[in-house]
């Protein structure tokens, strides 16, 4: 929703088709494009589109990916490729032209969930990863009430 003016909501980004959904929208460090994933074309791509919303996009990821994630400066792009690599692509803006590189894979690694999994550093050459070097997860125990606990 517009902070100014008339204060009417409106979709950021709209799936080409109803029957699809877009997820995990991110904006890029200067505001201008959105970085989203999406199964328009029948699996998991990763897209970037301008914002406000002009109807283009271009796609980003080539062999499915999901969660991208901007470089601080804007220039390149990390997804979580099909495969269960970390894939990073060097983008550029030109006024309203957005030019896509080869992607180009960095690592591989497990997880149960990529997107709260991993994040990348301001300069794009360091990477927080919540690694599990097994196919399986080891569950987590909450103990809640915990303080009645110590009175005893």
């Amino acid at each position: 929703m517009p902070l100014t003016g008339e204060r009417k909501p409106f979709a950021v980004i709209t799936p080409q088709s109803p029957q699809n959904n877009v997820f995990n929208p991110r904006f890029s460090p200067d505001g201008r494009w959105i970085a989203y994933f999406s199964s328009d074309s029948g699996r998991l791509e990763v897209y970037v589109a301008p914002f406000p919303s002009s109807g283009a996009r271009w796609q980003i990821s080539t062999n499915g990916g999901i969660y991208p994630v901007w470089r601080r400066d804007g220039k390149e792009i990390y997804y979580y490729a099909s495969d269960t690599t970390l894939t990073a692509v060097e983008v550029s803006a030109r006024g309203s032209e957005f030019q896509v590189g080869d992607a180009r894979p960095l690592f591989r690694f497990n997880t149960p969930n990529p997107g709260a999994d991993y994040d990348v550093s301001f300069d794009g050459r360091r990477f927080l990863v919540n690694y599990s070097p097994q196919d399986t997860i080891t569950p987590i125990t909450l103990v809640v009430n915990w303080t009645a606990e110590i009175k005893k």
